[in-house]
């Protein structure tokens, strides 16, 4: 303790949270009873011997006492209790909680017994789950709340070694963290480090102060001292005796690595043995170079021409094109993890399979990365430089750094045919970009006009809707701004008063940025307003020129906000633009390219001023002209450029456009029409609330790197034509050169070549427009290629939805509008990656994971460097950090790249959002280990001279067991069938990992281990195990080329150590087998499955008796009492199964009119059967019976003193709501767990 609470009362400045904190910390028994006399509304109860306070006036009334009633009280006046009753109430009861609950056992938490420590982490849970979706416990803030149970958890979390209760607790130990780093937690309790090794404490305690303790007070203490001097005797005692041997620890799963000397490209081995277990570096190694040299991802794999027809037809998908200076996160894992597996899906069902990948020349991001390259290495900006000079370093930056990604993208297994790659900067695909802007230019569809667009000051380039961040402001905030050394100020809102002219009268307005109104050209009023009915027709006067504007009359304004009349800045705003076009307005644009002020009135220093200068310069010259009126917090929404973190502007720039009405009405249409299917179909209500109400698209960027528009401005050397301003389109031609455009120009104006002087536009086109076109575009369009006759339109277009508009919409209208075809006929839109929280992938959150993290392993150290490395602010860096460590506390374990595919497609359910765990992730690395033991043991079955029969097919001979076994086989078939075609990836990958791992592993193979172990015993047993082998080979075969989709490499691996059908012409690799379907495995018997699922719930019943009577190694006999003889017969079948897999001595089947052998447990395993468990003879029935007599005794006491509690009349207002649901659910479990003890005692009881 730091503090006594004495010198807290006394401080001055008792609001303070750190004081509020050092009273919960210190000594509870110094302070007076009279402090709370003027504290009116919480009343003494004297009866205490703390300090108390009760919320309102009865006994039976909630009740803080000592530190907590004191931290309630200054917090209480400082306003740190919660900001309404509400809050206050939650506040109150996370203080009862942390008394009455925490506190308590982290002191019993010291003791080392198993008890405390599990009643520790009973009580942690509860809070782990209150905080799963909060930063803090009550509202957004630190409160006395989180004081008060952070202070109470401090022992365990500082002096116990809690490195597992840390792993399972993520969101206390994440919570904590946070707490103990806030500045007012520091300032009171130093660095707080948490517990590495476990530390010995020893607690002084000083003789009381209090009353003089009563005699139930004294009793109570001497029945501790009772029990504590007997747990002393039991530990001397089993310290005594013998010690038990140590249990093996689990062993980790291992990194082996293939070291075999494999020329790049060629086969892996496969003759030596493999691994002892799963290592997905082993795994990994070698086998993609091979499928990439044996060309299996390209179409022409095993035809001689893609032109021929083929029954199966064509399957063709195009990468959404990722930016070439990024890399990959796990946005981009899941698209290709989906696409992959559908393509590879494809490619097995036989048919004619392309996926055509490529790169985004990403227009801003990479002119960005370089820009930043040349000032940081040689001091020089683009312009030192030279257009030409600067995009030559772009493309070295490009060929040095730009194949990053394609190396990441194989890495993840993806089965692209690299040969066709495409760069939307290569000749092929610029040459598209230009024939398309011309052709859709000359049709009038791309036109030059002057319009509001959004602006970066920084990059000096309009950029598209979604490079804006809306950043959300609650009131007034300061933001930093590229080239302002202090922030600036947003989130307010300036009240100021334009004059009418001719009167003494003034109109009030109010504008979030001041600044503009150097720019304002007309006040606008509602035309119902009847405040202003009598200014129609007049004018206002600008305070800083002779500049008389307009009051105009519209409809657009909101007459319930502020005083009802709006300032009006045509050239700075896309409302005012379109009032200004509606009153046909002046348009004053007061902003050049880099945001210095232009064309504003006297005084002359605000010419060339920084617009965010401007913003404090005006608002004190309104105040010197006694116009200003007020200022005042306001909630908005401040425009971000996502690139240079500049507030973008509303700048009226001439720019060329994309009419999009008609090719807007023709895509939304298609789908209206059924030729175009989007999935899922909860998007087409955004998709036609695009299309029915689409802009046009501003296509012009001022950059370097990209497209260059192929457009000239024409001057005329004739006088008889007059010269054209540059957003008159009339003036503008294109063409494919220069010497086209002149002849265009020429023509036009009537005049002669060599009268025209042409200027080409130093624009380059929007990166969409190219993205646009890009599913023709690589095929060779215009020209009439193979591949663009063959894959052309394509199939599938799949990627996040997200990009729905920006990028899906565009290729569907520009595919239209240049081909007359759609580009795709179906649109597949999976979810967008959230972590583990639900929160936004974010770097400064530090939950941004590269997949190859998850693939390879980092440990938090490696993710902390990788934050070090970034561009983000320390403070952010450090905000990161604390992330990483809360969610990844021991770092990323190595998955490999099949647990991680696995896992984001049993994540991908048809919603908007995907929550992903990394430890799920682990999750199927295990599942991979499973896989890999279950087929190394099935292989040993099998043996080395084993050879499949040449068709998977029934002989007949089939045990039931085997026919089970195929049943299921082919359920899984069928579901994986039918879920592709539905993109219903949860169902494939529950439909395989629920064969794999409860059908093939879990009950197959180990109810035929009896047939194996006597296959040698004669001619029928021999017979049995063959048909035994051929059916375990069917079902790892099939099996793994069901996988193979999503898991390529392990089922693999795998798969080349199996023995073929037909070896001389089955295919080389898994890859390019054919995908299991229902007409081959046909065997699904739903009478079987019904029969087998009876089997198992008899099994289950006995594995739950002898767990129930601890009958680990014991074998015993079972005897089945059936409700009929057919019942009977089924049990007599299946009576091989059921003793193997129930680890029984014999099953007896009896029908009901049979008499049961005494001694037996019972236990019913459905309507149909009882199941009867021999245990005369096999236990000491009176041993026994004393034990559960004990048990009996145990449950009793604990569930009176539940009982108690929760009958306590303070019980529901008290105790968090949370902790109210745990109470009850341990009752009912204790309930539970009584009647089944005394069940088994009057069991116990007819046998002795």
């Amino acid at each position: 303790a730091l503090h006594k609470v004495k010198q807290i009362a006394n401080s001055a400045n008792i609001a303070m949270v750190s004081d509020t904190l050092k009273t919960k910390v210190g000594h509870y028994n110094t302070l007076k009873m009279a402090f709370f006399n003027t504290h009116k509304p919480l009343c003494l109860q004297s009866v205490h011997p703390l300090p108390t306070l009760v919320l309102g006036t009865g006994e039976s009334d909630s009740v803080l006492s000592g530190a907590s009633a004191v931290s309630w009280y200054l917090a209480l006046q400082g306003k740190r209790a919660g900001v309404d009753t509400k809050q206050q109430s939650q506040v109150w009861q996370w203080l009862s909680f942390a008394d009455n609950e925490l506190t308590p056992v982290c002191l019993l938490g010291h003791v080392c017994d198993q008890s405390s420590r599990a009643e520790l982490m009973r009580v942690l849970k509860v809070l782990d789950q209150a905080l799963e979706p909060r930063t803090f416990l009550v509202g957004e803030s630190v409160t006395l709340a989180d004081m008060g149970v952070a202070t109470a958890v401090l022992l365990p979390f500082k002096y116990v070694r809690m490195l597992s209760y840390r792993k399972v607790l993520t969101n206390v130990t994440r919570w904590f963290t946070t707490c103990i780093n806030q500045p007012q937690f520091v300032k009171v309790l130093g660095k707080i480090a948490l517990c590495e090794k476990m530390v010995i404490l020893i607690f002084c305690v000083s003789a009381p102060s209090g009353p003089p303790k009563t005699e139930a007070q004294l009793k109570k203490e001497a029945k501790k001292r009772e029990k504590l001097e007997k747990f002393q005797q039991k530990k001397e005692m089993e310290a005594k005796k013998k010690p038990k041997k140590a249990k093996p620890e689990k062993k980790e799963l291992g990194v082996i690595t293939y070291n075999v000397p494999t020329p790049s490209g060629d086969k892996k081995d496969v003759i030596s043995p493999l691994p002892d277990s799963y290592s997905p570096q082993y795994v990994e190694a070698a086998w993609y170079q091979w499928w990439e040299k044996q060309g299996f991802f390209k179409p022409e794999y095993g035809r001689e021409s893609i032109s021929d027809q083929n029954p199966r037809g064509i399957f063709m998908m195009c990468i959404p094109p990722p930016n070439v200076t990024g890399s990959l996160h796990l946005g981009h894992a899941l698209t290709n993890a989906i696409q992959d597996s559908l393509t590879r899906w494809h490619r097995m069902r036989g048919e004619t399979t392309l996926w055509n990948p490529g790169c985004d020349h990403a227009g801003i991001a990479t002119q960005v990365v370089v820009e930043k390259k040349l000032m940081r290495e040689r001091g020089m900006s683009r312009h030192d430089l030279g257009r030409e000079n600067f995009i030559e370093e772009v493309w070295k930056w490009k060929n040095e750094k730009g194949d990053r990604i394609y190396h990441q993208l194989k890495k993840l297994g993806s089965s692209l045919d690299w040969d066709r790659a495409c760069f939307t900067m290569d000749p092929k695909l610029s040459y598209a970009v230009q024939e398309a802007f011309i052709r859709m230019h000359d049709e009038g569809v791309i036109y030059r006009s002057k319009r509001l667009v959004n602006w970066s000051c920084s990059l000096n380039s309009a950029i598209s809707d979604i490079e804006v961040d809306k950043k959300e402001l609650t009131g007034r905030t300061l933001l930093p701004v590229p080239g302002y050394k202090e922030k600036v100020e947003f989130g307010v809102l300036v009240s100021f008063a334009y004059k009418v002219d001719g009167s003494d009268e003034e109109v009030v307005v109010a504008t979030t940025r001041i600044e503009t109104m150097l720019g304002d050209t007309a006040v606008a009023v509602h035309p119902a307003d009847s405040r202003y009915q009598h200014l129609k027709g007049k004018m206002v006067l600008h305070p800083f020129c002779d500049r008389k504007m307009p009051i105009v009359f519209d409809d657009f304004v909101d007459m319930s906000f502020g005083t009802g009349a709006v300032k009006i800045t045509p050239a700075h705003d896309h409302n005012d633009y379109e009032v200004g076009e509606r009153h046909n307005l002046a348009f004053i644009n007061i902003l050049d390219e880099n945001g210095l002020l232009i064309n504003v009135p006297p005084p002359s220093w605000y010419s060339g001023m920084k617009r965010f200068e401007a913003r404090k310069a005006v608002l004190q010259a309104l105040k010197d002209r006694g116009q200003f009126k007020e200022i005042k917090d306001n909630p908005m929404v401040v425009p971000v450029c996502s690139r240079s973190k500049d507030i973008v502007e509303p700048l009226l720039k001439p720019q060329w456009y994309v009419n999009c009405t008609d090719m807007g009405k023709q895509a939304a249409d298609a789908v209206r029409e059924g030729q175009l299917k989007i999935i899922p179909d909860h998007h087409l209500k955004t998709w036609f609330n695009w299309m029915d109400n689409i802009r046009d698209w501003c296509i012009s960027r001022q950059l370097w790197w990209g497209h260059r528009i192929p457009a000239y401005f024409v001057t005329v050397n004739d006088s008889s034509v007059k010269p054209g301003e540059d957003m008159d389109g009339h003036y503008w031609v294109c063409g494919r050169t220069e010497e086209e455009a002149r002849e265009k120009a020429a023509k036009r104006f009537n005049v002669s070549a060599d009268k025209i002087t042409l200027r080409q536009d130093e624009d380059v086109l929007d990166t969409w427009f190219s993205s646009g076109i890009f599913p023709f575009s690589i095929f060779g369009w215009p020209n009439e290629t193979q591949d663009l006759n063959v894959f052309y339109p394509g199939t599938l277009l799949e990627t996040g939805h997200d990009i729905l508009f920006f990028w899906v919409a565009r290729m569907v209208m520009m595919g239209l509008k240049l081909t007359g075809k759609l580009p795709f006929k179906e649109v597949y839109l999976h979810a967008v990656v959230r972590d583990a929280h639900g929160r936004k992938m974010s770097k400064s959150l530090g939950n941004v994971i590269d997949p190859l993290d998850v693939i390879t392993g980092i440990s938090l150290e490696g993710l902390h460097a990788q934050l070090t490395d970034s561009n983000l602010d320390p403070l952010e860096v450090e905000k990161a950090k604390q992330g990483q460590k809360s969610d990844y506390p021991s770092g990323i374990p190595e998955c490999g790249t099949d647990a991680l595919r696995f896992a984001l497609c049993a994540y991908t359910s048809q919603g908007r959002d995907i929550n992903l765990d990394v430890n799920r992730i682990l999750g199927y690395r295990h599942f991979c280990n499973k896989l890999w033991n279950a087929v190394k043991f099935a292989m040993k079955t099998l043996g080395d001279n084993f050879v499949p029969s040449e068709k998977a097919k029934l002989c007949g001979e089939e045990s039931v067991s085997d026919r089970w076994i195929l049943s299921r086989l082919s359920a899984a078939v069928g579901l994986c069938d039918a879920a592709f075609k539905a993109y219903d990836f949860p169902a494939i990958t529950t439909a395989i990992y629920n064969f794999w791992l409860y059908e093939l592993c879990d009950v197959y193979l180990e109810s035929v281990k009896p047939v194996f172990s006597k296959a040698e015993e004669d001619s029928t047993s021999q017979r049995q195990a063959l048909v035994c082998r051929q059916t375990l080979y069917t079902c790892l075969e099939v099996g793994l080329r069901l996988l193979s989709p999503i898991m390529p490499f392990v089922t693999e691996e795998l798969y080349q150590r199996l023995p073929r059908r037909r070896p001389q012409t089955d295919p080389p690799s898994i890859s390019v087998t054919s995908y299991p379907d229902t007409e081959e495995f046909c065997w699904h018997s739903e009478e079987v499955d019904r029969d087998m699922e009876f089997i198992m719930s008899v099994v289950k019943t006995i594995r739950s008796l002898r767990a129930d009577y601890n009958l680990t190694k014991t074998r015993a006999d079972c005897y089945l009492q059936c409700i009929d003889s057919a019942t009977a017969s089924l049990v007599q079948k299946y009576s091989l199964q059921i003793q193997t897999l129930s680890y029984s001595q014999a099953i007896i089947p009896l029908t009901a009119n049979q008499p049961v052998p005494e001694g037996c447990a019972v236990a019913i395993a459905s309507d149909r059967c009882t199941v009867n468990l021999m245990l005369k003879g096999i236990i000491d029935v009176e041993k026994e019976v004393a034990k559960l007599m004990t048990k009996k005794g145990d449950l009793e006491k604990q569930m009176e003193k539940l009982t108690e509690k929760m009958s306590k009349s303070d019980y529901k207002e008290k105790v968090p709501v949370k902790v109210q649901e745990q109470d009850a659910e341990k009752l009912r479990q204790s309930q539970t767990e009584l009647e089944k003890v005394k069940e088994a005692m009057d069991n116990f009881r007819k046998m002795m």
